[in-house]
Parts: C-alpha cells; structure tokens; sequence
C-alpha cells in the first residue's frame, strides 16, 4: 500500500520564508513500510453506493478535492502524516472495492497508524468498519462504538441493496453474526429526512440518536457527557462524518444537502471531546461532492475537520 504519484501531486501550495511556517504540502510524506505510526490518509474514490441509493454521484472525486484543500493548510502536528493512496471503485463492484478498503484499514492499524479515510459515499463505512474489526478480531466480543455526525441513520435494510443507505445496518448485522455488540451514536439525524421505519430501526437497535435541533450552544455540554458516557463503554471508537450533517451554506457540495443542519462550530467541541477520550481508532469522512461545491467551500470545512483531528 502506497500513494501514488496521482495522489502526491496534489500536495502542493504556498512556501513561506519564515522558520517553523510549514503547511501540510511540506511535511506530509507517501506510506512506507517503515514508517514511523502516524497518520495515514486513505482515499476511497467511490460513489457506488450513492447510485445505488439514487443520490447525487461525484463523490469518487472527493480525496483529491480534499487533499488539495488540506495541502494549504498550516502544519501543527507533532507526529507524521501520511497518504497511503487511494482504493478506487471503477467497475461497480462496491463490495469487492470495500474489502479492499477494510484490508488497507487494517494493514494502517497493525503498523500503529491512525488511518483516517476519505470517501466516496457513506458506503465507506463499511470498508473502513471491517477495517477496525479485523485488526481488533484477536480480542473476545471487542466493544467498538461507532459515533456517527450525519442528517440520516444510514440503516436501510441491506437484504434488498448494498449502499451509501445501508452501511450501519450491515455493521449491525455483522456485530450479530460475531456476538459482538452493537454500539452506535448517530447525531444530527434530520427527522424530515428519515422515516419512521428508520427511527424504528434506531430504537430497536439501541441506538444513541440527538436530532439536529437538539444540538445548539446551550445543549453541547450534555450532549458531550453523553459521548463521554458512550466512549466509556467501549474499548476503541470509530469516528464517521457525514458532510450532509452540516448547513448546505457551510457543505453544499454532497449528495444531499441540508435544510438546516449542525453548524460547525457546534460539531467542533464534540469532536474535541471524542479525541479527548483517548479511545479514537479511525476516522472517515464521507459524502462529500466536488461537482456539486461551490468555491471549494465543502473541501475546505472537510480539510479543516481533518485538520482538528491531526492535532
């Protein structure tokens, strides 16, 4: 696994002439097998599972988009930083590319990275999920949390299609199959946008669900020891985030933009808090557009969250 030369030319930028003014483009470095544990960048140019669940397709462009929108970026970081490539989806075969995908995560992980994945639809969750559960596969009935940032549950039944809709409800289906439970957070769920066959879905699955209106200024400490709560209960968390769960004037370029959505400066000190924890393993983001984004406006937010979570 490595990045290639497609991927590595999109880091570049700006050069300043002062010491100790690197941006990203100066110190992130392609994978080696001997790398030093840091983070990884993985892409997952896919949008499969977005066609099969009848949205907006262009999220296959999407790590480049935010590889070129990170590159700019001031460096802050202490460890290394990586791009371990992309895994591509070209022939339709969302399955086959999301086994690929669950094999790089877990390579990143044995050699001690931190991999954070870069789709493509939400169906990178799946691949990304397999990931973490192989690498983790060794311990009795290991208690992964998943904590998700994003306007829908994304638990459609996966017995008719797999898609973008369906990844958490295959992850289920999976923690059942191994004995292992099912722990999911899912905020910023859009009531408008999920129907109440899916709200069924997140109750009989225990599922920890805040609306969007739940979350504002005067809720985020509660809503934060609820995550405190939660990631006290598992032994390694699984981060994912939906673009489409922040306001389309601040993420217009997904799949489906929101009406009203979780402003970012809300979502940052609940990132915070989860970091915070300790128990981080992997991160994704997903949904995000290129063709649909207005002056890189999305590639930018996502960039920036990718920058939170390397400090």
């Amino acid at each position: 696994m490595h990045a290639d030369r497609h991927c590595m030319s999109a880091w570049t930028g700006r050069i300043d002439p002062e010491t100790d003014s690197a941006r990203w483009h100066q110190r992130i470095q392609p994978l080696a097998e001997d790398s030093q544990p840091g983070m990884a960048l993985l892409g997952f140019a896919c949008d499969e599972g977005v066609r099969r669940n009848h949205g907006r397709v262009g999220a296959a462009a999407a790590p480049l988009s935010v590889r070129k929108a990170l590159a700019n970026l001031a460096w802050h970081r202490q460890a290394p930083a990586y791009d371990a490539g992309d895994v591509t989806c070209e022939d339709g075969d969302l399955e086959a590319a999301q086994v690929r995908l669950g094999r790089n995560v877990c390579a990143l992980l044995d050699a001690g990275h931190l991999p954070l994945v870069i789709g493509g639809g939400h169906e990178v969750a799946f691949g990304s999920w397999s990931g973490l559960a192989e690498h983790l596969s060794g311990n009795p009935a290991p208690k992964i949390g998943i904590v998700n940032f994003d306007a829908h549950f994304d638990l459609r039944d996966p017995a008719h299609v797999h898609s973008s809709g369906t990844p958490f409800a295959q992850i289920a289906e999976q923690c059942a199959a191994r004995g292992w439970p099912f722990r999911y957070a899912c905020l910023g769920v859009s009531r408008a946008s999920n129907t109440r066959a899916l709200f069924a879905k997140a109750a009989e699955l225990n599922v920890l669900v805040r609306e969007d209106h739940e979350i504002r200024e005067s809720t985020l400490d509660a809503i934060g020891a609820e995550l405190d709560a939660f990631a006290a209960g598992c032994d390694a968390l699984y981060l994912t985030l939906d673009i489409d769960v922040l306001p389309a004037c601040e993420a217009p370029g997904v799949s489906a933009p929101a009406a009203r959505g979780v402003r970012l400066e809300l979502l940052e000190p609940l990132l915070e808090r989860l970091k915070a924890s300790g128990k981080v393993r992997l991160a994704d983001l997903a949904e995000i557009n290129p063709e649909h984004d207005i002056d890189n406006r999305t590639a930018k937010v996502a960039a920036r969250l990718i920058h939170l979570l390397s400090l």
